[in-house]
């Protein structure tokens, strides 16, 4: 069992997530940076991670056996999350050899103007999420739509992506279907109505100035008289050849129906994923001319424009946007997603982030302070334990008391959780959210972070009003709070 250890000192509990934020910081800007090279992997940084923290255990005095069965009970709790991009990428694979997503992409090359892709693009990502609550389901779906339409256009994909995680994100803070909107008010132990009435507050701000932002962008997307002329031969030639591949009707948008009713009746995400997927896989069947082995290789590997038997280029736009899904899709963000939870696992030995969030922000004395104080520890907690779920219950648990003593209305505290934990967790490459957006929408994280308008101009405008006492409300009253949650 190896030696007992009792205590767990602040230096100690911050030991291994020092390490972990060096190694990153390193690995994805210090060396690209100075040795002109690309990033080292990601999973790599992590792994190096996780064997440091195993290392610094086992030299305190924690046996292999107790290391080991945190980690597992942590990778345990990810099943939830890896179930889902396994749906997902199923989910891509079936909408696009039933000809769900090829058909949504056809009329909207029809409909969208080019000139406004970034602006649509985040207009109805947000209509989606809101109706449906999941910032996953709607990038998965429309948002894979979007993409695919912003690449026939040649337009800046990392605009188009960061208005499409913006959007999908604002329907998962403000929609009261959301899990995570729920989690921060049960959290906080606000009811969930109340807790949204807050995020107006920093979120509606937020969304003029992203709205501002892709509109300016879409009414600066110029196209020369050359590339129009290019772009609507690219366009017609898109168009027709997806109708020569696949036969579209209106049947096939029934499996985006059963993704919308799902949601909106307050079904699993996975069973709705799953179900959505069938349904597609069977309309796959019945009008769509490819074979059995065809269908179930376009579940298992993804979409291949090959499986038409029709001959075309590499480089055409057909391929790049119809060759994608599958289940093993989004392998690389399970893997990631596998090993920062072994790592979150290895800290959990000693309750690091719990020790280090009580010593750092011990001391404070007003309103403002609690409300940065909380904006900062949820930041730093999101992107070290990379679980919104896990985030919102600690730092809820850290702070309620201090905002009972300040007689500061506990919404203020959801508010806070949602403003620098949902909203920032889709920016950091490592992060479940990060990994999924990246791997569903082929682009980066770090490269659509900086055109992510809403959830950068949210932290801002969230901090700002902390600084400055604004949307602190009080509440003399706030033992009362949350008993109808």
């Amino acid at each position: 069992m190896g030696k007992k250890y009792k205590t767990t000192s602040f230096w100690d509990a911050l030991n291994p997530l020092l390490f972990f934020l060096l190694i990153l910081i390193y690995g994805l800007f210090v060396h690209p940076f100075v040795s002109d090279n690309q990033r080292l992997p990601l999973e790599i940084l992590i792994f190096i991670a996780l064997t440091y923290s195993s290392v610094f255990l086992l030299y305190k005095g924690f046996s292999w056996n107790v290391i080991q069965d945190h980690i597992t009970k942590k990778v345990a709790e990810s099943v939830p999350v890896l179930l889902i991009l396994f749906c997902i990428g199923i989910l891509i694979g079936s909408w696009i050899v039933s000809g769900t997503i090829p058909m949504l992409i056809y009329y909207g090359l029809s409909v969208v103007n080019p000139s406004w892709i970034y602006f649509f693009s985040f207009i109805i990502c947000i209509l989606f999420s809101v109706l449906t609550g999941t910032s996953w389901g709607s990038a998965g779906t429309i948002g894979v739509v979007m993409i695919s339409i912003a690449q026939v256009y040649d337009a800046n994909l990392a605009i188009t992506a960061g208005a499409i995680v913006g959007g999908s994100f604002f329907g998962d803070k403000m929609s009261p279907l959301s899990d995570t909107t729920n989690i921060a008010a049960l959290a906080s132990d606000v009811h969930v109505y109340d807790h949204i009435k807050s995020m107006a507050f920093t979120t509606f701000p937020a969304l003029v100035i992203a709205l501002g932002y892709y509109l300016f962008m879409s009414l600066n997307f110029e196209i020369t008289e050359s590339q129009s002329i290019s772009n609507l031969t690219e366009i017609e030639s898109t168009k027709t050849t997806l109708q020569s591949i696949f036969n579209f009707n209106l049947i096939l948008f029934l499996p985006l129906l059963v993704v919308l009713w799902g949601s909106i009746t307050n079904k699993s995400i996975v069973l709705t994923l799953l179900v959505s997927s069938w349904v597609a896989i069977l309309l796959a069947f019945i009008f769509q001319p490819f074979s059995f082995t065809n269908i179930v290789n376009a579940c298992k590997s993804g979409f291949d424009v090959s499986m038409s038997n029709m001959e075309m280029p590499a480089s055409s736009k057909v391929v790049s946007i119809l060759n994608r899904g599958g289940l093993y899709n989004l392998i690389e963000g399970i893997v990631v997603s596998i090993l920062i939870f072994a790592f979150i696992g290895t800290l959990q030995v000693i309750d690091a982030i719990s020790i280090v969030i009580d010593r750092i922000f011990s001391r404070i004395k007003n309103g403002s302070q609690l409300v940065v104080s909380t904006l900062v520890a949820t930041l730093f907690t999101n992107l070290t334990t990379s679980n919104q779920y896990a985030t919102s219950f600690i730092i809820g648990s850290a702070f309620k008391e201090k905002y009972n003593k300040l007689k500061i209305d506990r919404k203020v505290l959801s508010r806070s959780i949602e403003d620098a934990g949902t909203m920032i967790e889709n920016l950091f490459p490592w992060t479940p959210s990060g990994i999924f957006m990246s791997q569903t929408l082929g682009v980066a994280a770090f490269s659509y972070a900086g055109y992510q308008v809403l959830s950068l101009a949210n932290l801002a405008i969230a901090f700002l009003f902390g600084f400055l006492g604004i949307a602190i409300f009080k509440n003399s009253n706030i033992e009362s709070i949350g008993k109808e949650v």
